[in-house]
């Protein structure tokens, strides 16, 4: 594996310990699978990926057994303790090479431009820096490199978006493993730099009650390629 050190200072092992929450989320996450239909989800986040491929917070690894043949490598960071535990479980299932390693998301352990592909699954919610994270991420994208991610946030409304941020003023973040509800990841993507392609909004479930965390978006974004940035400055 790409290892570095990263330039922010070393990084616990454990750099997110949320023991409870992780138990709780192995459980539903499992659950969710058939009955929210986030099987099907993760087809279509993993599909057409190829060359090596780094994804951020792994959890309990339910992507692993969905990677494409195409994939050569995964590199996982998982920072949760149990949770990694579990998706190193989940690796050895696998069909392709998966290397599970502790991390956090604002200071990868990997070289810069050593990926073909990224992966952000219910991520952006819980990191405690998104722009840090993304701006991680392009860094150890290739020039052109694919990002796929699946993300709840905000939406529904604006009385939904009232009860999603008082929510996260108060008991979710504590009650979810760091979770917050009403974060734009759309908008986050495109504040760092990324080129966003083709996206879908998701309804988790589809159908149903309505719920703070129901609002989710599918898709894919590109690292622009070297000297991109500059003509699109440029061109505006």
């Amino acid at each position: 594996m790409p290892l570095r050190s990263t330039s922010s200072g070393k990084v616990s092992r454990d750099a997110v310990h949320h023991p409870l929450f992780a138990r709780y989320y192995a459980r539903v996450s499992v659950a969710a699978e058939t009955r929210m239909g986030m099987a099907d989800v993760r087809d279509r986040l993993l599909d057409g990926l190829s060359g090596r491929v780094i994804e951020i917070g792994a959890g309990n690894g339910l992507n692993f057994a969905r990677y494409p043949s195409t994939v050569s490598e995964v590199v996982a960071i998982e920072p949760e303790r149990l949770l990694r535990r579990l998706a190193v479980e989940a690796a050895l299932r696998a069909e392709v090479p998966v290397d599970v390693v502790p991390g956090a998301a604002e200071a990868l352990p990997v070289k810069s431009e050593a990926f073909d592909g990224a992966v952000v699954s219910l991520v952006l919610c819980s990191v405690r820096d998104v722009p840090r994270t993304l701006a991680e991420l392009r860094r150890v994208l290739r020039p052109g490199g694919t990002l796929r991610f699946f993300e709840h946030g905000v939406g529904g409304g604006h009385a939904m978006t009232y009860v999603q941020r008082g929510l996260d003023r108060t008991v979710w973040p504590r009650l979810s493993g760091g979770c917050h509800l009403a974060r734009d990841p759309i908008a986050a993507l495109r504040d760092a730099g990324f080129e966003l392609g083709p996206y879908r909004r998701v309804l988790m479930p589809e159908k149903g009650p309505r719920l703070p965390t129901s609002y989710c978006v599918l898709g894919t974004a590109r690292r622009p390629a070297h000297g991109e940035s500059e003509r699109s400055a440029e061109a505006s």
